[in-house]
């Protein structure tokens, strides 16, 4: 077999190690960190927080449902962006 870059047919591409090095670990050394799992969470948990914590008038929740089932709610749609709009607000602050 012909030789090519000093590799011939049973010479081993990389060395065998047959004792592998050990660490030795003092016994006061300091035990390595743990990998701990982390939890990150969209801003969907604040918004949901913020609605949950403010008080809801259900007396003027149910008259604004009633008129926009009647469809006399909002007929310009000006109503409708205004209230987004300062719920929006209110959920940025």
């Amino acid at each position: 077999m012909s030789q090519i870059d000093n590799v011939a047919g049973n010479t081993p591409v990389q060395k065998i190690v047959t004792q592998p090095v050990h660490k030795q670990i003092p016994s006061d050394a300091p035990s390595p960190m743990r990998a701990t799992d982390k939890l990150e969470l969209s801003g969907v948990s604040q918004l949901l927080t913020t609605l949950k914590s403010n008080d809801i008038r259900a007396d003027k929740v149910a008259e604004v449902r009633q008129q926009i089932e009647a469809g006399t709610y909002d007929q310009d749609g000006k109503k409708l962006d205004g209230a987004v709009d300062k719920l929006l607000d209110e959920l940025t602050k």
